[in-house]
């Protein structure tokens, strides 16, 4: 394996964010015994993707406690339309497959870090 290969081929750190689709979703999602965040993002969507290096930051913080993941709107429309996704980023925090909170847009890092301690508990 090439160089290249092995560095953007690498599987995500603990904690980081990880990809789940319209077929993943109700198993990754709302089966979890964690709390759940999932980040409805676009690669188009520079707001997406300070979103996406903050939960990088501070994912491996809440391993065990939170799983993470990353939604491609673009890809998986499906799961989009249902939870009515019309901007992004917007964040959903789920609790036993249940949709607790919706955060449309960019929030700082300290309320978010509060939002996911409070999702921890």
């Amino acid at each position: 394996m090439g160089f290249f290969s092995k560095l953007f081929n690498r599987p995500p750190k603990p904690g980081r964010p990880l990809p789940v689709t319209d077929e993943s979703f109700e198993q990754d999602v709302l089966a979890s015994d964690l709390p759940v965040v999932v980040d409805f993002s676009s690669p188009k969507c520079s707001p997406c993707q300070v979103m996406k290096g903050l939960l990088d930051e501070i994912g491996p913080d809440y391993v065990g406690r939170v799983n993470i993941f990353q939604l491609n709107v673009d890809e998986n429309p499906e799961t989009a339309t249902r939870y009515q996704i019309m901007s992004v980023p917007t964040l959903i925090l789920f609790h036993r497959g249940r949709p607790r909170e919706t955060i449309t847009g960019l929030i700082p890092l300290n309320p978010l870090r509060e939002k996911l301690d409070k999702l921890a508990r």
